[in-house]
């Protein structure tokens, strides 16, 4: 961003929190919608639009940003924030520094952590993509145990604070001359059951029984699609337990299949406004800005009533989980914006519009979305829902079997021509667009996904060109670098990451795998250690360690770190099979067949695991099984003469044994 903006340039700000920011991907997020809709309907006017958005903070950070902009020549500012007024920092269910503090302490606080905070906003500005999350911050699991009661006297210190936080960051725009655009924050309500629930502490413990009595059976009736009987039971329940979320949810959930649509709506607000893990702008929070939408009406701000006007009952065609927009949901958002900002542009930039504005699909192509694209951050959204507390909601696994099957749709496209289009596609646009770093990313990430590493590695230089000072553009190269095999140049690129971050979390462990690759396992373990010891829970870096110990030969340690890696995440099929062969190595033969087992069950497909599982099957003289795992690597990669072999043994053995 130039420090002196050009004449012939309209400067839009955008702040709020990770939904505003565009997450799970920046680059196809509203934001970016919003300058695509622009750039094509207003052809001869230029467009800068400015994400400030960044995930976990809320308004006590988004001030002092505020202010920071309003030295910045900016004509429009578009203010989408609430979703993390409880459980960002000062908030009344936080993880980050005091719990609600008056708003005189927490300016205090911010001007004594200042430089601190910078450092953990940029971290958590740029995302790495893959397994990891951003750096520093541990995902909404950090939060399980700081649950709220609806009636907790800290949130009305919450909304006292927002409020004035809200005040002050119109005032900071509308002062520097900006005209600003002020969101309601919208919500899933239909697909999103409250993430916990807490009973009426003050409730008897025989009416707490009759409520969770009622609740079973009203489950039952609903399962059974008997949606009159269970709305009657839970309405019973309210009756003992009326801010119980869970209670709310589902009592709306079958209202809406009764199609008693304004009651379902209603019901499924109430358990946003009870949740005890308030993840979400609740009904108190999009009032507040409701009402200072009215105070500043006609002195330059425009309210856009995101909450109600994207979609009257929003739900998973606008969502991925509870607050992170589709690429749908970016694009209708974007919309709102742009229709506002159409509003306020000179008549000087309007000469020359095209008649309508762009649909999703043109938007699509200008930011480079293709299949490939679309498949990753779906993956990176199913890979997010499999950690609590999303994997702990009611209809997580129909989400994840939604998505995954968006996924695999997606595959059957990815051909050889498709590929070809996309790259021309892309071309197309950077050569109208060079300097978008978004663009050339995606662009990046697409060529990878086709094997193309060595266009890819360009991409990435050219990205770290156009962004000299950013430590992912390094990471990203250090990568792909790393798997073409140019060990060196990949630790000159991640050493130089984690110069610009040293809590790049996942720029150690990229480093580690440079270092395991040519042998080196003792700074290969350092660096594997660095990053757990910056996310101790990590399963990739408590993986790795494991993988590097067993090298150095300390089997019992390497053991207990991949045990660990499992624990944090079960899924993590590399783990098990990697443990699975340490225990075997060690005469574990029983728990070795476990891990096999896990590993078949997460990789049907892996010969290698159904193999190894037969032969500890053998080993224990179950023969039967191992007979089976052995056909079942045969079918699997007929041309295993291994397999083979040891199948005939075992057909041997059975004879015997008759």
């Amino acid at each position: 961003m130039a420090a002196e903006k050009p004449a012939d340039l309209s400067r839009i700000f955008i702040l709020g929190e990770s939904a505003a920011m565009g997450d799970p991907e920046p680059a196809f997020g509203a934001g970016r919608y919003l300058e695509a809709l622009l750039n094509e309907r207003f052809p001869s006017q230029k467009f800068e639009v400015v994400n400030t958005g960044i995930t976990a903070i809320n308004s006590h950070v988004i001030l002092p940003i505020a202010r920071d902009c309003a030295h910045q020549q900016g004509d429009l500012w578009i203010i989408y924030m609430g979703n993390n007024e409880m459980v960002g920092p000062f908030g009344a269910a936080t993880v980050f520094g005091p719990k609600a503090p008056p708003r005189w302490l927490v300016r205090l606080s911010l001007g004594l952590e200042r430089t601190r905070l910078g450092q953990l906003v940029v971290g958590l500005g740029r995302k790495v993509k893959g397994r990891a999350r951003a750096p520093a911050w541990g995902g909404m699991e950090m939060f399980l145990g700081n649950q709220l009661r609806p009636d907790d006297p800290r949130k009305e210190t919450v909304y006292r604070n927002f409020r004035g936080n809200l005040d002050d960051i119109v005032r900071a725009g509308l002062d520097s001359g900006a005209k600003v655009i002020l969101n309601t924050v919208a919500v899933n309500l239909k697909d999103c059951p409250p993430f916990a629930s807490l009973f009426n502490s003050n409730l008897p413990p025989a009416s707490r029984a009759e409520c969770e009595r009622l609740g079973v059976e009203a489950a039952r009736c609903h399962d059974q699609g008997h949606y009159t009987e269970a709305a009657h039971l839970y309405e019973q329940a309210t009756q003992l337990d009326a801010k119980n979320p869970a209670v709310q949810f589902q009592w709306g959930d079958c209202l809406l299949h009764l199609t008693n649509l304004a009651a379902a709506q209603d019901h499924f607000q109430q358990a946003v406004d009870c949740d005890a893990l308030p993840f979400r702008a609740d009904s108190r929070i999009n009032g507040i800005i409701r009402e200072t939408g009215k105070q500043w009406a006609g002195r330059g701000l425009v309210l856009v009533d995101a909450a109600t006007n994207l979609d009257a009952m929003p739900g998973t065609d606008a969502f991925y989980e509870h607050v992170h927009f589709t690429f749908e949901g970016s694009y209708r958002l974007a919309l709102a914006w742009a229709q506002q900002v159409q509003a306020v542009l000179p008549a000087a930039a309007t000469r020359g519009a095209a008649a309508e504005w762009a649909g999703e699909d043109a938007c699509a192509r200008r930011l480079g979305l293709t299949e490939w694209n679309r498949s990753l951050v779906l993956q990176s959204v199913i890979r997010r829902l499999a950690e609590p507390p999303l994997s702990g909601q009611s209809n997580n696994p129909q989400r994840v079997a939604a998505l995954t099957e968006r996924v695999n749709a997606l595959h059957q496209r990815m051909d050889d021509a498709a590929a070809a289009r996309a790259r021309s596609e892309f071309l197309t646009v950077i050569e109208r667009y060079p300097d978008d770093h978004y663009l050339r990313e995606g662009f990046a990430e697409f060529l990878q996904s086709i094997g193309d590493l060595g266009q890819a590695a360009e991409q990435w230089q050219r990205v770290k060109e156009l962004l000299p000072f950013d430590f992912l553009a390094e990471f990203q190269l250090g990568r792909v670098l790393a798997l073409q095999g140019r060990a060196d140049e990949a630790h000159t690129a991640l050493s130089q990451a984690l110069t610009m971050n040293p809590m790049l979390t996942q720029g150690w462990i990229e480093l580690g795998n440079v270092h395991l690759g040519q042998g080196k396992l003792e700074l290969a373990l350092g660096e594997f250690a660095r990053a757990q010891q910056q996310r101790p829970q990590d399963p990739m870096a408590l993986f790795r360690m494991g993988q590097t110990l067993s090298k150095l030969g300390r089997h019992t340690e390497a053991i207990e770190r991949l045990r660990q890696a499992i624990q944090a995440q079960p899924a993590f099929w590399e783990a098990h099979f990697q443990l699975a062969g340490e225990l075997d190595a060690a005469n574990q033969v029983t728990e070795a067949a476990t891990e096999f087992q896990a590993t078949t069950r997460l990789q049907p497909a892996n010969a290698r695991a159904h193999f190894n599982l037969g032969v500890t099957l053998a080993k224990q003289a179950q023969l039967d099984q191992a007979q089976h795992e052995f056909e079942e690597t045969l079918r699997l990669e007929p041309t295993n003469q291994l397999a083979r072999k040891y199948l005939g043994q075992v057909e041997v053995l059975k004879k015997r044994a008759r």
